[in-house]
């Protein structure tokens, strides 16, 4: 007789940046924005009897919120749980051909996950010795393009027009453009400038970095009416309630806050040029970053050591023990503060005891 553990679908689970219980830590390994959100969502007034009622299962009001601050139609836009939710339900609707869809060797741990979770057959394409996307190798036979620019954990951008290229080289596949920490790289870098001319593209965004959000998961994709009614379908089948009604009501007052976005995104950026700096005086390599985050490694000091001893003086980074990548160690950028006693913490008890 078969057993029901046999039946169970086997998967490796993605693994999420350590949560530290302990209070009065520096916490720079989950990309978290440090600023908190606007304060018209602090300030929002929401009818909580309506709590008791679901609701509005294609939540409208943050739709239609998101295609005026985007300049698309309103069935240009799907939200999601997260980008996270997003991507996943991207990868149901989209990646059935039974061609391997491709991403980089490199990249957001999820994407292998998702796929062996749907059974999605890929292919990782190798990042160059720098860590840059080389589009050629994503312009040959697949079921599907996914990769995140600025991509991570490395913080490198592709340029808009190498976007381009491995867009229109795949016309007969969806391209997956996943820009969680868009907002962080230079303007015009978003490939939302190029919906009008490719009906192949989906751009995915989350609310979690730049907007400061994570705790409340919304995540959003703008692509052709086709592609987004296409995961509505899917959606709808699935889970019909995905957006409650605090995260809609938040979402929508921090879109229309968009000063108080420019001056937290600005303040990060700043930080994140003065930290970078300071990394490459202590002799750091410091991939250059278009994120909310830097990839860096020390060529005298192994970055596992580095991590450990971070961690022993309550300061929280993110280590991939991983091939090309296990001497590098991800920073998110957080407040100035906070920086100038990551850089104390490796000038004192790193670089002078190395």
């Amino acid at each position: 007789m078969m057993s029901w553990k046999e039946c169970v679908r086997q998967v490796e689970p993605y693994t999420p940046g350590e949560q530290p219980k302990e209070q009065n830590v520096i916490k720079l390994n989950t990309n978290e924005n440090p600023y908190g959100p606007s304060e018209k969502v602090r300030h929002c007034e929401m009818d909580y009897d309506l709590l008791r009622k679901y609701p509005d299962p294609a939540a409208s009001d943050l739709v239609n919120t998101l295609a005026e601050y985007h300049h698309v139609d309103p069935a240009q836009v799907f939200v999601g749980v997260g980008s996270d939710d997003v991507l996943a339900m991207a990868f149901l609707t989209f990646f059935n051909s039974g061609r391997p869809i491709l991403f980089p060797d490199i990249s957001y741990s999820f994407y292998p996950v998702w796929a062996e979770l749907y059974k999605i057959p890929f292919e990782t394409q190798a990042l160059t010795e720098d860590f840059r996307i080389e589009p050629s190798d994503y312009l040959k036979e697949n079921g599907g393009v996914v990769f995140p620019n600025p991509n991570a954990p490395t913080a490198r951008l592709l340029p808009l027009e190498e976007v381009e290229k491995i867009v229109a080289g795949n016309p007969d596949v969806v391209v997956i453009v996943d820009e969680a920490y868009i907002d962080f790289a230079p303007e015009g870098s978003s490939a939302i400038s190029l919906l009008d001319r490719y009906d192949n593209l989906l751009v995915v965004r989350t609310f979690s970095k730049s907007r400061s959000m994570a705790g409340l998961r919304i995540g959003y994709a703008i692509g052709q009416k086709e592609l987004i009614a296409c995961m509505q379908a899917v959606k709808y089948s699935f889970n019909s309630y995905t957006m409650n009604r605090p995260s809609i009501l938040y979402g929508c007052a921090s879109v229309e806050d968009e000063a108080y976005f420019r001056e937290t995104v600005g303040k990060i950026i700043t930080t994140r040029e003065w930290f970078t700096k300071e990394l490459k005086a202590l002799g750091f390599d410091v991939i250059p970053s278009a994120a909310n985050f830097v990839f860096a490694s020390h060529k005298e000091v192994p970055a596992e050591e580095i991590f450990r001893k971070a961690r022993e003086r309550g300061i929280f980074f993110r280590y991939f023990k991983l091939p090309r990548i296990d001497n590098f160690l991800r920073i998110t950028i957080g407040t100035d503060e906070e920086m100038k006693t990551v850089i104390d913490f490796l000038t004192l008890d790193i670089m002078h005891k190395k």
